[in-house]
């Protein structure tokens, strides 16, 4: 399904092919022959997402596009069945494996691999060609790929990136965090409210 969301609705090429269970929403541009399987979502929320030529979007991934970071997907470039990619610039040519996560802010080079269910954090910037192992964290500029064990080392970089603050304009230390985090992000997703199909 297509949706006009805050005014603008969805741009598909007349070569794509969009599965009916799919949700394309808001300022969503596809490219010349992408495949957009059932289940998936691609929606712009505050930021617009581009998907570029003969690229795949598999089962029940998420592309979404936030305020401060467009998404951007290259051409030729798989996204994997229940990947989540949120803000971030995706050159040509990247396999971003099964339940992989990409955040707000990072850029994965061009023919790069995120295998399967690894994560690239906020603002991460993976040079073209890396390689992000099966289950293993990539975390600042430039990268450090580790092992899920080395929570420590993930840890202190992760700070660095300050996840809160740089997603939702709130300090870390505020008392009450998830309370106005539920609160703004849910004010964003209220804006569905006068989505309608076209």
């Amino acid at each position: 399904m297509l949706y006009e969301h805050q005014g603008v609705a969805p741009r598909v090429h007349a070569s794509a092919v969009i599965a009916p269970s799919a949700v394309i929403s808001g300022d969503v541009e596809i490219g010349a022959g992408v495949q957009v399987l059932h289940g998936a979502v691609i929606t712009a929320e505050g930021g617009p997402v581009r998907v570029g030529a003969s690229t795949i979007v598999m089962e029940n991934a998420v592309i979404r596009g936030v305020s401060g970071n467009a998404v951007t997907i290259g051409d030729h470039c798989l996204v994997g069945p229940h990947a989540y990619v949120a803000g971030a610039t995706i050159e040509a040519e990247v396999f971003l494996a099964t339940g992989c996560r990409v955040f707000n802010g990072a850029v994965i080079g061009r023919g790069s691999e995120v295998r399967i269910d690894a994560i690239v954090h906020l603002r991460t910037t993976l040079p073209p060609g890396t390689t992000v192992p099966i289950g293993w964290v990539a975390v600042g500029a430039p990268p450090l790929i580790a092992s899920p064990d080395d929570h420590e080392a993930i840890e202190a970089r992760q700070r660095e990136l300050d996840f809160p603050e740089y997603v939702f304009g709130l300090d870390r230390e505020t008392p009450d965090l998830m309370v106005q985090l539920t609160e703004r992000y849910g004010a964003r997703f209220g804006r569905h409210a006068g989505d309608r199909a076209v």
